[in-house]
């Protein structure tokens, strides 16, 4: 990948509690209002102009959204790092006791198609990238990082925290219980090291489709029209790059709960019907909701659990005929069909559950086991997976395929409005 450090534009406090948000496509517009009540300044105000965000809103509201970028600007409520720089982003949390940090380098890389220096997982949608474009167009400005990782480079990374270890961040902020620091990295040298061990290097997108396939389609644009070349900064776009192994590179897998199934559903039919597994009733209470990960881990790979009557009932479900997958799914890569939650939808969900769906059947997601617990009750029965390792989606955007829906869930999300990146 090509990496270039940026004048980035931060909120001129050390503070930022306030003025950061999670990304726009996990935000209601009721979010949104209670963000903007703990500050008016608050990044939704400019990253969030139309509500839903999922198509083209009307034109006025992203013009709205530019004024109040150029209004905080004018201001000083933002401005802009004088010097190019990368920026070094930690973010600490927990989950099910235990403390993780993730730590992300800020920096420009440049656009390429898909497949090249920039690997992508997911298909895109055209009514989020409609939205996203048009607020690009009027901003002008790139808001909110692509959460990318790579392999290797732990050498000059370790350099790059070890410098930081003794520095107070330049920025600091908790968001939704996260702890987030910022520290400005302006030392050329240092940017140097890092964009020559990163030269040789994929990126592959976590999250932020279609954020990247906008910042694409923006460029070529501008290069069709002839008004920018390929050194302009529209040709790179913000990444929060992470090492592929860093320690608080979490992905929560995405359990599934069933609503609005017919009276006759019961665990015993569906696995009377269920093709390829191997079933193991369980006692009540003894699964542990709020550490599933390691109950599953116990029964191996392919494993899930099967809930319902409050967490009553409960069966592990393990899969244990691969041909029949790729049966089913003969055009997917063998990564592809080797995922758990390619082998929930296609081997349980779609065919064995197509029977007791009714007129008000629909899925919610979670990846809190426990809400599974108290979901899966009234006729609702929920399915508890292990989570996809990062080599899985690695190997199948490899494979150029796409994750099925709701794969993964990178813990925790990126937050919004930390750095602003210009496109001028």
């Amino acid at each position: 990948m090509d990496l270039r450090p940026f004048g980035g534009w931060r909120y001129s406090v050390s503070n930022f509690d306030d003025l950061i948000a999670p990304p726009y496509d996990v935000l209601s517009a009721a979010d949104k209002q209670s963000l903007l009540e703990r500050s008016k300044n608050n990044i939704v105000a400019i990253d969030m102009p139309h509500v839903p965000p999922v198509g083209e809103g009307p034109a006025e509201v992203y013009a709205a959204a530019a004024r109040t970028l150029k209004q905080l600007q004018a201001q000083g409520v933002l401005k802009q790092d004088t010097k190019p720089a990368i920026y070094a982003y930690a973010q600490e949390f927990q989950w099910q006791g235990k403390t993780f940090c993730r730590r992300a380098i800020l920096a420009g890389v440049r656009a390429t198609k898909f497949g090249e220096d920039v690997i992508p997982h997911e298909h895109t949608f055209a009514g989020p990238k409609a939205d996203r474009l048009q607020l690009t167009i009027h901003t002008k400005t790139q808001l909110s990082p692509i959460f990318g990782f790579f392999k290797g480079a732990q050498t000059v990374l370790a350099e790059l925290w070890n410098s930081l270890q003794s520095r107070p961040a330049d920025q600091q902020g908790v968001l939704r219980g996260v702890r987030e620091r910022l520290w400005v990295v302006d030392d050329e040298q240092m940017i140097g090291k890092i964009a020559s061990a990163l030269r040789d290097k994929k990126v592959y997108i976590a999250d932020g489709h279609h954020r990247y396939t906008t910042a694409m389609n923006y460029r070529d644009s501008l290069l069709e029209q002839g008004v920018i070349d390929a050194n302009h900064e529209s040709n790179y776009v913000l990444f929060a790059l992470v090492e592929r192994d860093d320690p608080g590179m979490l992905i929560l897998p995405t359990h599934r709960v069933l609503h609005g199934l017919s009276a006759s559903f019961s665990v015993d039919s569906l696995a009377a019907c269920a093709k390829g597994f191997e079933w193991t009733n369980l006692p009540a209470g003894s699964f542990d909701f709020s550490d599933a990960a390691a109950v599953l881990a116990r029964y191996g790979k392919h494993a899930m659990a099967v809930v319902a009557d409050g967490g009553k009932d409960i069966r592990i479900a393990k899969f244990i005929k691969p041909e029949l997958m790729k049966q089913a799914q003969p055009q997917q890569s063998e990564a592809w069909r080797e995922l758990d939650v390619a082998i929930l939808q296609h081997m349980l969900l779609e065919g064995p559950m197509d029977k007791w769906k009714g007129a008000e059947y629909k899925v919610e997601y979670t990846p809190d086991a426990q809400i599974v617990q108290t979901l899966c009750s009234g006729g609702a029965v929920g399915f508890i997976i292990q989570g996809t390792p990062i080599e899985s989606v690695e190997a199948v955007a490899n494979a150029g395929g796409a994750m099925p829906h709701k794969s993964t869930y990178f813990y925790p999300k990126l937050s919004t409005g930390v750095v602003l990146k210009s496109l001028q």
